[in-house]
C-alpha cells in the first residue's frame, strides 16, 4: 500500500471517527498526518504527529482506523505521555504504562462504540476494576508477568519515550512538524469545551471518564489565587508573630532599672519584595494577572507600602517600592536568571521576609535558597518546570491572563 493509498483512507477514517464521537473531532481532525512506512506500527507523539505503517493499515476499515484516531487522540487530550514521566516510567517498564493507559481508554470509548482491530486491553484484563486512573493500573500492575498487550506501539503521546522514527519535528529539521505546546493546548481546550457541550445538549451520551477530563481541564479543582494567599498570609503571618526582645530601642522600664539597659519588644513588620521575570519569553498577560493579585493581597492587609518590585532577566533592575500594579516597569527582554533576581532582593534594607518570584520556569535556579527569607514562586503557564524544592511553588494556568482582562 504507498504512502497516498494510505493518506486517502485518513480521510473515510477521520469522518467515521467525526460521526460517531463528533465531541472528539477537533482533536481527531487536528492530528498532524506523518506516514512512516516500516515502523510496524500506528503510533502518535507528543506533538500530534500520527506516524502510521501503510502496511499495517492497509487492511483496516475505516471504523477500525478510524477507532485507532480516537483511541490515539485520547492519549494525547489525557497527556498520557507528561504523566508517564510524572511516574517514572522507564523503558523497562514502559510497556506496563502502556497497559494501563489504555484500560483507562478503551474503559470509557469501547462501550461508546470503539472498533479497534485486535483484542485491546480492558480494566478486567489487568484484574482491576473499571473507572481507574492509568497511574492506578500501572502501579498494581507494574512488574508483573503474563499480562495483556494490544499488538500496537501507541508511541510517545501514550507513554513520554521518543520512538527513532519522530525525528525533532522542528521547522526546518528533518521530520514532520507537529503542534507547538501553546496550539496542543489550545487544542485540549477546545475539545474539553466541545465535550461538555456535547453532555449539557445530550446528557449521557458522553462516556464519564471523558466528560470528568473535561470538567477537571476546564475548571481546575486547584484555585491558584486561593493557594498563592495561602502561601502569602503564611509567611506574613510567620514574621508580624516573631515578636522578640531588641536592643535597637531601650525600654521604655529601663529608668526602673538604673545605669542597665532594658530591652524592649519588637514586632517586625514584614517587607515583601516580588521578582517579575521580564524576559523574552514571558506573556506581559500572565505576569499582569500574578503581580495584580499580589498588588490586591497586600493591600488587604495593609501592606501595600512594604511592597517593592524587581524586573529581571538575567540581571536584576533596581527595587522600586510601588503602591499600585500599574505602576510596574517591565524592562528586560533577553535570557532569564532569577537566581540573579532573589540574590537583589536579598540584599534590600531592610531585607523582605518574603519574595514573590514570577516567572515561566524557564531559568535556572540557585542550589539552595536564601536565609532567614521565605520564596514562593508563582510559576506562570501550564507547561512552566518545576520550582526547586526549597521554595513553595504555586502554578497559576495560562488562562488567568484572559480571565482578568
Amino acid at each position: 500500500m504507498t504512502e497516498e493509498r494510505a493518506a486517502e483512507a485518513l480521510g473515510p477514517a477521520r469522518l467515521w471517527a467525526a460521526a460517531k464521537f463528533p465531541y472528539l473531532a477537533s482533536g481527531v481532525f487536528g492530528i498532524v498526518p506523518a506516514p512512516a512506512p516500516g515502523i510496524g506500527t500506528v503510533a502518535v507523539d507528543e506533538q500530534w504527529r500520527l506516524w502510521a505503517d501503510p502496511e499495517i493499515t492497509a487492511g483496516w476499515s475505516a471504523a477500525q482506523l478510524g477507532s485507532v484516531l480516537v483511541h490515539h487522540v485520547c492519549h494525547l487530550l489525557r497527556e498520557h505521555g507528561a504523566r508517564a514521566a510524572g511516574a517514572g516510567v522507564e523503558t523497562h517498564d514502559a510497556q506496563a504504562w502502556m497497559r494501563g493507559a489504555d484500560a483507562e481508554i478503551n474503559d470509557d470509548l469501547i462501550p461508546a462504540g470503539l472498533e479497534l482491530p485486535g483484542t485491546p486491553v480492558l480494566p478486567h484484563h489487568l484484574r482491576r476494576p473499571p473507572g481507574l486512573l492509568a497511574e492506578a493500573y500501572f502501579t498494581a500492575t507494574r512488574g508483573m508477568q503474563g499480562q495483556p498487550a494490544w499488538n500496537l506501539d501507541c508511541g510517545s503521546g501514550a507513554d513520554g519515550l521518543h520512538r527513532p522514527w519522530e525525528g525533532s519535528g522542528q521547522p526546518g529539521q528533518p521530520g514532520q512538524p507537529g503542534l507547538s505546546p501553546w496550539q496542543a493546548r489550545l487544542l485540549r481546550r477546545l475539545v474539553a469545551q466541545e465535550v461538555t457541550k456535547q453532555h449539557g445538549h445530550e446528557p449521557g451520551t458522553v462516556p464519564a471518564g471523558l466528560l470528568r477530563w473535561a470538567t477537571e481541564l476546564l475548571a481546575p479543582t486547584v484555585d491558584w489565587r486561593r493557594a498563592l494567599t495561602a502561601e502569602l498570609r503564611k509567611a506574613i503571618a510567620d514574621t508580624m508573630g516573631a515578636v522578640d526582645y531588641s536592643y535597637r530601642r531601650p525600654s521604655r522600664r529601663a529608668s526602673v532599672a538604673g545605669p542597665v539597659v532594658l530591652p524592649a519588644l519588637r514586632r517586625p513588620q514584614p517587607q515583601v519584595a516580588v521578582v517579575c521575570d521580564t524576559s523574552g519569553s514571558m506573556t506581559d498577560d500572565l505576569l499582569a494577572a500574578a503581580l495584580a493579585e499580589v498588588d490586591g493581597l497586600l493591600r488587604a492587609l495593609g501592606l501595600a507600602r512594604q511592597l517593592r518590585v524587581i524586573a529581571c532577566d538575567t540581571a536584576a533592575s533596581a527595587a522600586r517600592r510601588i503602591t499600585s500594579a500599574r505602576q510596574v516597569e517591565l524592562v528586560g527582554g533577553g535570557g532569564t536568571d532569577m537566581g540573579a533576581g532573589i540574590v537583589a532582593a536579598a540584599a534590600l534594607r531592610p531585607r523582605p521576609s518574603v519574595t514573590v518570584v514570577l516567572t515561566d520556569g524557564y531559568t535556572p535556579w540557585p542550589d539552595a535558597g536564601p536565609k532567614s527569607m521565605r520564596v514562593v514562586v508563582g510559576l506562570l503557564g501550564d507547561d512552566a518546570p518545576e520550582a526547586p524544592g526549597w521554595a513553595r511553588s504555586i502554578r497559576v494556568p495560562a488562562s488567568a491572563g484572559a480571565t482578568r482582562a
